[in-house]
């Protein structure tokens, strides 16, 4: 007799963050044109384009940094920055965007670290703070965070202490600090020389390789080619192409993305 073969499993996998028609103006200027992207758990995706095409503004949007004008952003099934209560969509408190905030780690184009603290006490200052976790273990979490982006031995120093891709380095530990389940990236690098981007390009290639959710605004397209997972390219406030980085990058289908590509190679 053979073996009871096992039914096919039924569960699939939803979308971690759903980006639904998102819409959002800053007075007659219309920023997002009704974008929509789904980013499942574990993935990278990289958002291309022109300055004023919309991509950070999308990136705000999904920690409500930003109101958005119209469409739905939602987390781990969760609508950001709105509750339902019946038919109608209310905002929720500044306490409760706040909360949760604390599942989105972003990281921005500069460091924003506090001058008067050190590296150390810039990484524990949120989970002491805002989480209550004990000092002693913020202080133990913090030391393995700046292990893994390779920074140990400045604990110690003040941000005016070190150089600009060190200082990114310590914001992205400061992230990881409130242990996200999605982590966003605003041009990590562009505030830096050139040979302090490849430093926090590699801390990001490690948490991309261990499994994090990864939403990255980057005009490195290196990067984008050999991290992502899907790479979309805005202009205009509308997503124009999306898709493998082999596909959007390397043989890209639309003559606009073909000249944004050419023009950052």
């Amino acid at each position: 007799m053979s073996a009871v073969q096992p039914l096919p499993s039924t569960q699939t996998t939803e979308p971690l963050v759903r980006i639904q028609s998102v819409r959002k103006s800053f007075g007659a200027h219309e920023v997002l044109r009704g974008i929509t992207l789904d980013v499942m758990p574990g993935e990278v995706m990289c958002l291309l384009g022109p300055s004023g095409s919309g991509k950070s503004t999308l990136l705000r949007c999904i920690n409500h940094l930003e109101r958005i004008d119209g469409g739905r952003i939602s987390v781990d099934g969760d609508l950001i920055g709105y509750r339902r209560q019946g038919s109608r969509i209310h905002e929720m408190t500044q306490r409760q965007i706040a909360e949760q905030r604390r599942r989105i780690g972003m990281v921005f184009q500069r460091f924003n670290l506090f001058p008067h603290k050190t590296a150390l006490q810039n990484i524990i200052e949120a989970p002491v703070g805002v989480r209550g976790v004990a000092k002693a273990a913020a202080y133990a979490r913090a030391m393995e965070l700046l292990d893994r982006v390779g920074l140990a031995d400045w604990a110690g120093h003040y941000p005016a202490q070190l150089s600009g891709g060190q200082q990114q380095r310590v914001a992205i530990a400061r992230a990881l600090a409130m242990d996200p389940e999605l982590m966003l990236f605003d041009e990590p690098t562009s505030a830096l020389d050139p040979e302090l981007v490849g430093e926090v390009l590699a801390v990001m290639r490690s948490l991309a390789d261990g499994g994090m959710t990864m939403i990255v605004v980057t005009h490195e397209i290196g990067f984008a080619r050999s991290a992502a997972d899907s790479v979309v390219f805005m202009d205009g406030g509308v997503v124009v192409e999306e898709g493998a980085p082999a596909q959007v990058i390397d043989a890209p289908q639309h003559e606009r993305t073909r000249a944004f590509i050419q023009s950052v190679l």
